[in-house]
């Protein structure tokens, strides 16, 4: 039986959300900040995923930043569709699941880095 990885599950539902709210925007025509927060919102979820088969702990770390950084991307892309006229707005659902698999890769990054010290 395979362990629960909790950010996994997180960051495909996330990811879910996305492609979810990505079909709302290109109905509505905005296909620019679909097309950037489908690869942003999804990477999240492919990086992490990608973390767990990682080579070395370096490299466990960095592809878990490469997941920050994407989820950090995908924060500023919501914002924008949470604040342009004419967007829809995204669900709770997906600010929930973004803020909270950002709170799980820091807690991931901050303990991988005391462990590394």
């Amino acid at each position: 039986m395979e362990k629960r990885n909790e950010l996994l599950e997180v960051t495909f539902e996330l990811a879910l959300e996305i492609i979810e709210y990505t079909e709302k925007l290109e109905d509505t025509r905005k296909y620019v900040l679909a097309k950037q927060l489908l690869k942003a919102g999804t990477s999240i979820g492919a990086n992490s995923n990608e973390a767990q088969s990682a080579e070395s702990r370096a490299d466990f770390i960095h592809k878990l930043k490469i997941a920050d950084k994407e989820a950090r991307e995908t924060r500023y892309w919501v914002s924008l569709c949470q604040r342009a006229k004419k967007y829809p707005d995204p669900s709770n659902k997906i600010l929930e699941l973004l803020l909270y698999a950002e709170k799980l890769l820091n807690r991931i990054l901050s303990s991988s880095s005391r462990r590394s010290n």
